[in-house]
């Protein structure tokens, strides 16, 4: 492919996830909003893997979309207290949404303009990093990896206490 082929592939993807994201952000149906996060995930994992970051895609995939997207929805639907209730939310804060949007915009290109560009160069598009990254987490890593699913096991025992229906003490 040529390199204006990557450059529109690039823009669509970062046009998908952007437009997505505005939508998360402004809409006031929580269903929705969750719907349109689902794709801002995979519009992100789609420029991983454009710019050669397989297995940080992979990895947004699984985690964000398989668990914590999933998570988030049924945490939405199955909850009593919001079934019973219209599912909106306020857009609140519009004025300095709108100030740190520009803010970042224009240090995005700011970076764009001195740094030449997105693409990295052709020498870094070749060649994937999992069997490294796999080798250094299950060698160098393995304690911190191992103490990371302790805390998030820790969390969801607590999640799950904190979701019972019948509250010790009532």
């Amino acid at each position: 492919m040529s390199n204006q082929t990557y450059t529109v592939i690039f823009y669509l993807f970062a046009a998908i996830t952007v437009c997505s994201a505005a939508f998360v952000v402004f809409t006031r149906n929580v269903i929705y909003s969750a719907f349109s996060l689902l794709f801002t995930f995979f519009g992100v994992a789609a420029l991983y893997v454009f710019l050669s970051a397989d297995f940080i895609a992979v990895t947004q995939v699984v985690v964000y979309v398989g668990g914590i997207l999933v998570l988030l929805l049924f945490g939405v639907m199955f909850t009593n207290s919001i079934m019973q209730a219209p599912k909106k939310s306020e857009v609140l804060h519009i004025i300095p949404g709108t100030l740190l949007l520009a803010g970042i915009t224009g240090a995005l290109l700011y970076t764009f303009y001195t740094t030449h560009g997105w693409m990295p160069s052709e020498t870094t598009l070749q060649g994937s990093i999992v069997e490294r990254i796999g080798f250094e987490t299950m060698s160098r890593y393995v304690l911190p990896f191992e103490m990371v699913s302790i805390l998030l096991l820790a969390a969801l025992i607590g999640a799950a206490f904190l979701a019972r229906f019948d509250k010790p003490g009532k």
